[in-house]
């Protein structure tokens, strides 16, 4: 522990700047630890605050611009590959469409301190196709607020920081081992409650080919596409004679879908959980005969089966 203070004084510049590019490129590592144990050296007045930020600062723009372009260039699809990542891929993604979708630009001032909107928020901007700009302005001060927040903490508790210093460093490699042990507890604890989640609505599933067979055939079928309004501006084009009705309108909208027909619902993660979380409150709500789509919305587009394309309401929220 003594050494690694050694390096943050010595080359705390550089860590700090590594530390937070890491984070923003996707790495799993945090910089938060970083960033405290360098506000405590400010406080000890062994480290310039002014340098600090601005290296965290480029370091963040750097990162976070990365992901603009991703975005940007890959479109939707991007949050497909970033749900399949995620631990918590549907709960997390939904939830950050929610928040960019309410205060658009605004919301990369707060991005970085909500799990999973770090990673997210970059390319959804991109996705949207907020100007670049706009974008690297919010994104900056954002990185601003959230490294400053973290370097006044450890300033602030720059004494209390020494003090669990020097006790990790009397306890040597077993400090590591509790921190790599909370980690792995904490990571294992997500994959199970998911796990659990999927298991509970793991119910029968249709296939693209299966539902195109049933509405080419004249079926009684009622296609309800339960995309985020943010996914749905970005590819404004459902199933020919679907329903769109986002998770947040289901209480006021339930009635819309009838009771007495087959219902299919799709959203845009690969693992239609979104549509199987829908298919349970439906079922709360009398409505039985409710499948999700396997492989949801993109399932039917790539199989080139025909769409319809819609004009999207402009929201101000993305101004």
């Amino acid at each position: 522990m003594d050494g690694a203070i050694k390096v943050l004084i010595e080359y705390g510049y550089v860590v700090v700047f590594g530390a937070v590019l890491a984070e923003q490129i996707g790495l799993p590592i945090p910089s938060e630890p970083v960033l405290l144990a360098a506000g405590g050296l400010v406080g000890s007045g062994r480290l310039h605050l002014r340098v600090l930020l601005a290296g965290a600062g480029v370091a963040s723009l750097i990162g976070d611009t990365g992901w603009y372009w991703i975005g940007r260039t890959g479109g939707p699809r991007v949050l497909g590959w970033l749900c399949r990542m995620s631990l918590e891929p549907d709960s997390c993604v939904r939830h950050t469409e929610e928040v960019f979708g309410a205060h658009g630009a605004r919301s990369l001032l707060i991005a970085k301190f909500i799990p999973g909107f770090s990673t997210i928020a970059p390319p959804l901007a991109g996705v949207v196709r907020m100007s670049f700009p706009q974008f690297a302005l919010w994104s900056w001060l954002g990185a601003m607020i959230w490294a400053g927040a973290f370097f006044g903490l450890g300033w602030l508790f720059s004494s209390q920081l020494e003090m669990v210093a020097a006790y990790a460093a009397r306890l040597g490699a077993w400090t590591i081992a509790l921190v790599v042990a909370a980690i792995g507890a904490y990571a294992g604890w997500k994959l199970i409650a998911r796990q659990r989640f999927l298991k509970k609505i793991r119910i029968a599933r249709i296939t693209a080919e299966e539902l195109k067979t049933r509405l080419d055939g004249g079926e009684d079928v009622v296609v309800v596409d339960v995309r985020s309004r943010l996914d749905f501006e970005a590819e404004p084009s459902i199933i020919p004679g679907a329903l769109h009705l986002t998770i947040e309108e289901l209480e006021t909208r339930h009635r819309e879908i009838p009771r007495e027909r087959d219902i299919v619902l799709y959203c845009t993660c690969p693992s239609e959980a979104s549509s199987a979380r829908v298919a349970l409150l439906l079922r709360r709500r009398g409505i039985e005969r409710v499948r999700p789509l396997a492989g949801g919305f993109r399932a039917w587009r790539d199989r080139g089966y025909p769409m319809m394309s819609l004009t999207p309401a402009i929201s101000g929220g993305q101004s």
